[in-house]
């Protein structure tokens, strides 16, 4: 809870992946990813229950192992196609059925296995203490807008129109990108209509680039190790 106002941490994690086969379940440092994000999320005093949405029983099993709930994803919301979005309001839902009545919901993908306590709390202090509908995470952006570039017909052509991409690094606009760590969000200004979790008036949290990671393939996931062999258990939680 924050400030005697319920918070409910949704965790999806399906079991078909095209890219990398068993993802949610595959080991980083002998842990499976999904215990990362469990593992996390149960810690976080603020949250009150965490929900592992999947279609997968193994995965079910593991989020049970790791102290979460599990909710069972309706196959038409575990294809390839299928929004994040559309799985997080059909949960929402049905807790609400259930007689939860939490303000505030969390999305944390298990994608992102190193994210911060710190940057948990810090985006849900800002949802509650600023009366925003929703927060996000970011960080400086990989590729500054005006460095970017677009080729038509052959020509190569600045991506913003009049930006001038030899400028020095220190004289560009500042730039962020979504980390997808984090994304919090007033469960009552949730709905069917929003395709996006950044909505509404929204609140931005920007992290260290060094603890972030959206695991998407093979190549990610050698870099996960890596960086897991890097950081101690305190850097990653602090």
């Amino acid at each position: 809870m924050i400030d005697n106002e319920r918070v409910i941490a949704i965790v999806p994690a399906r079991g078909g992946s095209k890219s990398v086969p068993g993802k949610n379940l595959r080991p980083i440092a002998g842990k499976p990813l999904l215990a990362w994000t469990v593992d996390l999320a149960i810690a976080i005093d603020e949250i009150d229950r965490v929900i592992v949405s999947t279609d997968a029983p193994d995965i079910a099993d593991a989020a049970r192992r790791h102290g979460a709930e599990v909710h069972d994803r309706p196959a038409e919301l575990a294809s390839d196609t299928a929004l994040v979005m559309d799985t997080v309001i059909e949960v929402v839902r049905s807790l609400r059925n259930h007689g939860e009545r939490a303000s505030y919901g969390l999305l944390l993908e298990p994608t992102a296995p190193f994210r911060r306590t710190s940057d948990v709390r810090a985006c849900l202090a800002q949802l509650h203490g600023d009366r925003l509908d929703s927060v996000a995470t970011f960080k400086p952006a990989d590729l500054n807008p005006h460095r970017a570039w677009r080729i038509e017909d052959g020509q190569p052509r600045t991506f913003l129109e009049g930006s001038n991409p030899w400028l020095p690094r220190q004289q560009l606009p500042e730039a962020y990108q979504l980390t997808g760590d984090v994304y919090a969000f007033r469960l009552d200004r949730l709905a069917p209509t929003n395709r996006a979790f950044l909505f509404g008036s929204s609140g931005a949290v920007i992290v260290d680039a060094a603890t972030t990671l959206d695991i998407d393939n093979e190549r990610d996931f050698r870099i996960a190790e890596l960086v897991a062999s890097e950081l101690k258990n305190d850097q990653i939680t602090a």
